[in-house]
């Protein structure tokens, strides 16, 4: 199951909730702006793979949860162009804290493919890299979002992601062998990549 699929069961990108790191949730007011029957819906939504629990909350919230995080490996690009000085190159800078993400990010690519991580590989399970997978899931929402606050969620993106690269790195450390936690840590890397706008070095 995608989220463009349990998009598509419930007519709108769904909002990811928490930090993810026990649990992957969404809620919807999809059933109230729909004016649907939200036991209906949430029985359809439970009929999809990879879904663990659907619970109608209120007078029609859904709650999502999922069995594993989906990552979209192949994200719609942010339409917008940020205005950001390249100077001065420090962490006061929003514009130098997001295109060091995005060149950190390129960098892991190319220290992966030297130091051999497999390709593949499922969602990574500590909490940093499941931060960024959930403020990636932010994405399809806000780019139908009337107000998407694309500087914002940016500059939050590239934080969770400076954060995961120090806090748990995807290449291997000293003499430790490339395993499937590296492998899909680098397609946490790939994805941030073609999010974050910024050149592959700094």
């Amino acid at each position: 199951m995608t989220p463009g699929e349990l998009a598509g069961v419930l007519g709108e990108p769904p909002v990811p909730e928490g930090t993810w790191e026990r649990e992957i949730v969404y809620v919807s007011a999809a059933a109230l702006r729909r004016r649907l029957p939200p036991d209906e819906l949430a029985a359809r939504v439970r009929g999809l793979g990879g879904v663990a629990a659907v619970k109608v909350r209120g007078k029609g919230f859904l709650r999502i949860v999922l069995s594993e995080p989906y990552l979209d490996m192949e994200p719609a690009p942010v339409p917008f162009e940020p205005g950001w000085p390249d100077f001065p190159r420090t962490w006061d800078n929003p514009g130098f804290v997001v295109r060091y993400g995005h060149a950190r990010a390129c960098a892991v690519l190319r220290w992966a493919a030297r130091l051999g991580v497999p390709a593949g590989g499922g969602a990574p399970p500590d909490p940093p890299h499941r931060w960024v997978l959930r403020v990636l899931a932010e994405l399809p929402g806000r780019l139908v979002s009337r107000e998407p606050g694309w500087e914002g969620y940016l500059l939050r993106l590239a934080l969770a992601y400076h954060d995961a690269h120090e806090r748990a790195p995807a290449v291997p450390v000293g003499d430790e062998e490339p395993g499937p936690v590296h492998a899909a840590r680098v397609r946490v890397a790939d994805v941030v990549r073609k999010v974050l706008p910024g050149p592959d070095r700094i």
